[in-house]
């Protein structure tokens, strides 16, 4: 995971779930410095004791998830490089935390759970294809690695793991006009997506205009159409349409 992540001398690492600190201590020979984010107290205890005359380590007791990532970033002085075994349970809602403060990392090494990754690298009219897929790929090239199995964990999990590399684009693919509204109708449309696009929208609960078909058809888009088969420019597309 080190390797792959090319952890330079100048690098600041975020680390997530160190755990008992095994890739810690070879992140803290290669950058920087290491700032780790653990949520149990025993563990940390333990880190701190395994870490306290290495001082490019630092331990943060907390919960990732309601941690202040800009304080982190602004303290270090630098965009965060992170590299994680990410805890499974929590890794949609991580991915779209990233995603939103996206400013304050340099790129995204993270250990997750197969169908995630391909979730997240899913291309449209694939049964993977979802709102993850969208919003990741709107910002990043996301890159499957390598997959890792259960064997290589103790005590080995039921699920196998893989490997991606994220690395952020210079600006969006595309600019939708609102962000948020952009999300709901995404949101929205692939909650129904083996409707029709035209059922799945009716379904959806969004405010929506009326003459609702002839409106799709204006922008190009076939109202029976699958809302899975939809790529990331008739999304935008289609959100710009109905916003307005």
């Amino acid at each position: 995971m080190v390797r792959a992540a090319q952890v330079g001398k100048e690098d600041v690492i975020l680390e997530i779930g160190p755990g008992l600190g095994g890739m810690t201590s070879v992140l803290a020979k290669q950058a920087k410095r290491v700032i780790a984010i653990e949520i149990d107290s025993k563990l940390v205890e333990i880190l701190n004791t395994k870490f306290r005359d290495t001082p490019n380590v630092e331990i943060i007791e907390g919960d990732v998830l309601k941690a202040d990532l800009s304080g982190v970033f602004h303290q270090a002085g630098r965009p965060l490089k992170v590299v994680a075994n990410l805890p499974y349970q929590i890794s949609t809602p991580l991915l779209f935390r990233f995603i939103e403060e996206r400013q304050f990392f340099s790129g995204l090494n993270l250990m997750l759970q197969k169908e995630v990754v391909e979730r997240m690298v899913a291309l449209p009219g694939k049964k993977e294809y979802g709102p993850l897929s969208v919003f990741i790929q709107m910002v990043s090239i996301p890159s499957l690695l390598f997959f890792i199995k259960p064997s290589a964990f103790f005590p080995p999990p039921r699920v196998q793991s893989a490997l991606v590399h994220i690395s952020w684009r210079k600006r969006a693919l595309f600019e939708p006009q609102s962000e948020e509204w952009f999300k709901r109708v995404v949101r929205g449309c692939l909650g129904y997506r083996r409707k029709t696009l035209l059922n799945a929208l009716k379904h959806s609960a969004l405010p929506l205009p009326s003459g609702l078909e002839a409106r799709l058809k204006e922008i190009g888009i076939d109202p029976k159409r699958r809302p899975e088969t939809l790529d990331l420019q008739e999304f935008v597309n289609l959100s710009e349409s109905l916003g307005n």
